[in-house]
Order: C-alpha cells, then sequence, then structure tokens
C-alpha cells in the first residue's frame, strides 16, 4: 500500500509551476462563466488530463490477452504466488498450528508507538484489549472453515476492532494502521476465526486474510457459493460506483453500491419478467444480490441495475484502449488508504481496472512488484538510471511501475516524455530555483515520471525496481 511522497524531477524546470488555461462557456443569457485549470504539478497541461489524448497513442484493436488466456493466467497465479489463494482448494478444515499462523500473519502488536485521533498515546493495555478480543483460547487442534460472502462494502482490519490507530507524530489522520484493505459486495471468503466478542471474523479472501465485522457478511453452503461465483451469465461493474435501483420494498438489494469489477450472476425469471417489486425491468439488468439473513445466513435476491449504468455483460476485452477508459474513470477520486474513505489506494486502484478485465492480482504493492507473475524488468542497482529510462520511454499502457511502497500505471509519452496515472498521496518537486516544494495530491492523478526525485538528493528513478507487463 502506498505512502510515498512523490518528487517531481528538475527536468521540467522550463516549463511553469502553475497552469492557468481558463476556458470559458458563454450561455444564451450573455453571461460568460469561467472555470480555470489550475495545477501546481509541474508538466501537467490540460491536455495530460483529457481521455482522448492517451487515446490517440493506444492500440485500440488489439486484444493483449483473451478469455482463456486470462483464466490459465489466474490459475498460475493462485498456485504459484504465496498471497493469492485459491478458495476451492482450501481444506474442511485447519490444525492449530496452521489457524494460529494464517492469524498472525496479520495480527501482530507493533513495534511502532501508535496514537488515537485525539493524539492519545496507544497503551500497552490497549495492544492487551486487542489481543484479548483475538479468541486465541478457543482454537482447537482442528478448526473448521466455513464460507461466505459479502453482502456489502466493508473494511477488513488488522485487528478485531473499529478503533482507528496512527503512527505517532502523524500529521494528518489520512493513514489509519490498522486499515488493511476492503470487501466489496459478492466477494467469497473462507471464514477462519470469530472474535471473542462474536461482532468479527478471520476472514481469507482471494489475496488477503484480515478481519471483517461479522454483520457484513453472510455464511453458505460452500458448493452453494462456489455456484453463485461461478455463474455462466454475469454482470462486471465497469464504472468507478455503481448503484442498484432504488427498491421500496426490500432496502437489503436497494441503492447497494458496487465498486468497479465486482461480478454479479444474471438471472431474470420468467415470473419477473414484467415485473420486479413493483417495477418494469425491460430497461434494466436483473442480478442477483447476496443478503445476510435474521440468523446470519445467505439468501439471494434478485435487484435491478439500470441499462444506462457504467456496466458490462462479461468482462471487458483486455486492450490497451479499455486499460486507459477504466483508468480515467478514476481520476480525481479521493486517495483512501487500503480502501479507506470509500475510496481505495495505489494497489486498489490498479487491481480494481484489472478486475474488470477479470485479472487477479495481489493486494499489496510489494507483493505485485515482487511477484514473478506477468513479464518483469527489474533493475537491482540504483545506478541502472539510463536502462531504466530507455525501459519507461519503450513501455507498454497498462504496465506497472514499482518503487518501494506504491505502484503506477503507465499512460504513454507526452512531449517525449512518459507519464503515468496513480493513486498518490504526496507531492514533491525541485522548483526552477532548485528548492523543493512540497505540495499534495491525495488522489488518482496524472503525473510525468522520469524527473521524479524521492528526495532531492536522489533520483526517483533509483527507487523503480521493476516494471510489469501483465501478458
Amino acid at each position: 500500500m502506498l505512502y510515498k511522497t512523490i518528487l517531481l524531477g528538475s527536468l521540467f524546470v522550463l516549463m511553469s509551476a502553475s497552469c492557468q488555461d481558463k476556458p470559458s462557456h458563454s450561455l444564451d443569457s450573455g453571461v460568460s462563466l469561467s472555470d480555470p485549470f489550475v495545477s501546481d504539478v509541474i508538466g501537467v497541461t490540460t491536455k495530460h488530463i483529457s481521455e482522448d489524448y492517451w487515446l490517440q497513442q493506444a492500440n485500440s484493436s488489439h486484444i493483449i490477452m483473451t478469455t482463456k488466456a486470462i483464466d490459465t493466467f489466474n490459475t498460475n497465479i493462485s498456485q504459484n504466488d504465496p498471497t493469492m489463494f485459491d478458495l476451492q482448494e482450501l481444506p474442511q478444515a485447519l490444525s492449530r498450528d496452521e489457524l494460529n499462523q494464517r492469524l498472525r500473519s496479520i495480527s501482530k502488536i507493533s513495534k511502532y508507538k501508535r496514537i488515537y485521533s485525539d493524539s492519545t498515546l496507544v497503551t500497552n493495555e490497549d495492544f492487551a484489549r486487542y489481543e484479548a478480543n483475538l479468541n486465541l483460547k478457543t482454537i482447537e487442534d482442528t478448526n473448521s472453515i466455513r464460507f461466505a460472502i459479502a453482502v456489502r462494502r466493508t473494511s477488513l482490519r488488522t485487528y478485531p476492532t473499529s478503533d482507528l490507530l496512527f503512527s505517532e507524530g502523524a500529521s494528518n489522520r489520512d493513514i489509519e494502521r490498522f486499515q488493511e484493505t476492503a470487501l466489496f459486495p459478492a466477494d467469497i471468503v473462507a471464514v477462519l476465526h470469530e472474535s471473542t466478542d462474536g461482532q468479527w471474523v478471520l476472514v481469507q479472501s482471494y489475496n488477503y486474510i484480515a478481519w471483517a465485522q461479522k454483520k457484513d457478511i453472510a455464511y453458505g453452503n460452500r458448493d452453494e457459493i462456489f455456484a453463485y461465483s461461478q455463474a455462466k451469465d454475469f454482470l462486471v461493474i465497469t464504472g468507478s460506483k455503481v448503484y442498484t435501483t432504488y427498491n421500496p420494498e426490500v432496502s437489503a438489494v436497494s441503492e447497494v453500491q458496487l465498486d468497479m469489477g465486482v461480478k454479479l450472476p444474471l438471472d431474470r425469471p420468467q415470473k419477473y419478467e414484467n415485473n420486479l417489486y413493483g417495477q418494469n425491468p425491460y430497461l434494466s439488468h436483473m442480478v442477483l444480490l447476496p443478503v445476510r439473513t435474521q440468523t446470519g445466513t445467505v439468501e439471494f435476491k434478485h435487484a435491478l441495475i439500470a441499462r444506462n449504468q457504467d456496466v458490462h455483460v462479461g468482462y471487458l476485452s483486455y486492450t490497451e484502449t479499455n486499460v486507459i477508459t477504466q483508468a480515467f474513470k478514476f481520476l480525481g477520486e479521493r486517495y483512501g488508504w487500503g480502501h479507506r474513505y470509500n475510496g481505495r489506494d495505489c494497489t486498489g486502484f490498479v487491481s480494481e481496472i484489472y478486475k474488470s478485465f477479470g485479472i487477479q492480482l495481489p493486494r499489496n504493492s510489494g507483493d505485485q512488484g515482487k511477484g514473478t507473475f506477468g513479464e518483469n524488468l527489474r533493475f537491482d542497482k540504483p545506478a541502472q538510471t539510463a536502462a531504466k529510462t530507455a525501459a519507461l520511454k519503450n513501455a507498454k499502457v497498462g504496465d506497472l511501475i514499482y518503487i518501494p511502497g506504491h505502484v503506477m500505471m503507465y499512460l504513454g509519452q507526452s512531449d517525449g516524455q512518459p507519464f503515468v496515472i496513480h493513486d498518490v498521496a504526496g507531492l514533491g518537486y525541485l522548483n526552477q530555483d532548485g528548492d523543493f516544494y512540497k505540495g499534495t495530491l491525495n488522489g488518482v492523478s496524472i503525473t510525468p515520471i522520469i524527473p521524479l526525485r524521492t528526495s532531492k538528493e536522489r533520483s526517483f528513478l533509483d527507487a523503480v525496481y521493476n516494471i510489469k507487463t501483465i501478458r
């Protein structure tokens, strides 16, 4: 996950540090309105924030990977990457050591001092409370695995608690240290353990292990849940966020938020063809949503998503054009560490784009960057600046560029310089006088890359350790 200060270097010193292109629009009344584009990101002008500008450079017709190739890719990564899991291959139960190992892969007392929102120091007694809620005493020699499905977007946490913890001395409250990632509606999980208070469960998704609130998942029969997830006819959410149609009769399926990459079975029984919950569904997609019953079990109910929403029957074709289009749908979204703030971070950003093609990736940037999947161009020595520069100028649209703690997606060339789109927190660069400028981005942003620097003394290119092509 990301918390890197991005440093824009001095190769753009001849460019203005402030771009103020001012498009104006006249109303019929004769009143002229102006909404100026103002940026402190050196090298970025209005053309760079235009999707069409980058689409002109993309190979729009070439399919990078077929559906069959993507299925093979997902199978290989789940079998060979230690951070990925084929949930169907899990055993019926875990031994005491196996469960403890999985639990301690996420729930560990921090070596660093933490504070609460009001700057109060987190004490040893506080961590003892979190440890007590792990319910370690109930772990047996053999521990059954149950399966469940997420019924709404929900956070995955380091410990079974909603308490917010931050690094000591943090200047803001954006990076919450117990926030790991998120589940989305219809995500399948294996439930490994339950907290002492009975409000949380330790879950394993296809790419993460952490704690989820029990109220946000629903238990089901193993075969039933996997049959639901493997439906032949399905709808994929291709917008950044889409909502089911308002439903006055069944609140559980009314205006449910669905994020990019969510996959839902299509189902249109004859009895609902002309009337579902008092609405004619002919202008809507009819999908099955998981709903949690009062007993905590799953029930699948029909819901509507209007046909004018940003969705697609089946996965999108994996092309350069679609990569750019999907990425731009997040442009300007607020950065959210571990999917906080109802958003996403750098790895969430690239992962959800690739999910719309059916491609599954590890959750964290380090696991992605160090993973052997895809085509990798690795750099072990900081001095390889020339090789890195040449590699960036020959990169392909959608390539993933890794520095410690961060991942960016390659967009294309502009004025001889490679540009990226990424979900990023900080902004910093050397201005025309050579002084260090520190600002903020905190959102999905477009920036140049070759002039980036990690500090005034160190070139950004020194930090690049891998350029990965998903092929």
